[in-house]
């Protein structure tokens, strides 16, 4: 079954810690939201199961439509339904990031700037340092703890969020916390002095044990899903540049009355025709359209008129692409500012 209580925290970062435990390290940040409450995050940075280190991304510029459907949260804890129409993380689905750009980071060694651990402290040390910048934590809460003080910070009562990294397409021992639209991430925005200096950081992390090909309802991996090797014949996260059919730009926002002939644009990047009968393309909620039964030749690309479904709205929006097995082969995201444009066609 999913995690119970998921949802984001939005509080201010005022102190971190390094936890040494051998099995188990975490990297422990304190916060209070705005009516005093205090929270610890519990971000693991070494896996129980080999191998150990886990998969990290940072993305220091974060672009994406998320940022735009947490404006109005409160902070403190939201919980969050689950399901597409929120501001929920997920991995597959989200087209948050490219996970073939995902690295691996031993927990914490010695040196500098050497570890996960010192990559976290990197930019939580700068949200501390920071008044108005607010992390957005998500993951599943525990707590209030009435008679319990915190471990590691020693706030009464004790109260914080933990599974803060993918939470779905897990091992056998972890596979009771499989769900869509639930992973945990760090989300940092840091405000600026005019808005238009808003800035967001993401800080986006996964177990080499987990799968990325995983099912719609249960989040559980695929069958036939091999372990994440970085390769395209893995875990189903591909190694960087092998994927062949790539989404390369969308007219969001076409010129003229509705309905508007929204397309997008679709380019193989392989050295071989691919047949894309039975391929298809979502959007965030799931709605479908079509491709043509054709084929596409090598280095060729193909416009795709929008039909049976799938909708590109203008408030930002996530276009998925998948095979004929119902694989996901590649993801693009999009915001409100870049469907802004009248008859201009989003680049990816």
């Amino acid at each position: 079954m999913p995690l119970k209580t998921y949802g984001v925290l939005i509080a201010r970062a005022v102190d971190a810690r390094r936890e040494g435990s051998a099995n188990t390290p975490h990297y422990q940040i304190e916060l209070t939201d705005d009516q005093g409450t205090h929270y610890r995050a519990s971000v693991n940075v070494k896996s129980q199961e080999r191998p150990n280190e886990l998969l990290y991304l940072v993305d220091d510029d974060l672009r994406h439509p998320v940022t735009a459907r947490l404006a109005g949260l409160a902070s403190g804890w939201n919980s969050l339904p689950a399901g597409p129409g929120g501001p929920n993380l997920d991995f597959v689905r989200g087209n948050l990031f490219d996970p073939s750009k995902m690295r691996v980071l031993p927990p914490d060694v010695a040196g500098p700037d050497n570890d996960l651990a010192d990559l976290l402290d990197h930019y939580v040390r700068r949200a501390i340092d920071d008044p108005a910048a607010r992390l957005y934590v998500f993951g599943e809460r525990w707590g209030p703890e009435a008679d319990v003080r915190d471990k590691i910070f020693g706030f009464l009562p004790g109260n914080g969020v933990h599974d803060i990294h993918m939470n779905q397409g897990n091992s056998r021992r972890f596979q009771g916390d499989d769900g869509v639209w639930q992973d945990g991430g760090l989300l940092v925005r840091f405000p600026g002095q005019e808005p238009a200096q808003e800035r967001w950081v993401a800080v986006f992390l996964a177990f080499q044990s987990q799968k990325w090909h995983t099912d719609d309802s249960t989040g559980h991996a695929l069958p036939g899903t091999a372990p994440d090797t970085g390769t395209d014949t893995g875990g189903g996260r591909p190694a960087p540049g092998t994927q062949p059919i790539r989404i390369v730009g969308a007219l969001v926002n076409p010129r003229g009355p509705a309905p508007e002939a929204e397309t997008v644009t679709l380019l193989n990047a392989s050295p071989a025709t691919v047949d894309l009968t039975g391929w298809r393309l979502l959007d965030r909620l799931g709605h479908s359209s079509p491709l043509p039964p054709v084929p596409i030749a090598a280095g060729a690309a193909l416009p795709v008129l929008l039909t049976g479904g799938a909708q590109l709205g203008n408030h930002g929006g996530e276009i998925t692409l998948l095979d004929a097995a119902g694989l996901k082969v590649h993801g693009v995201s999009y915001t409100a500012e870049d469907a802004g444009r009248e008859g201009w066609t989003v680049v990816f």
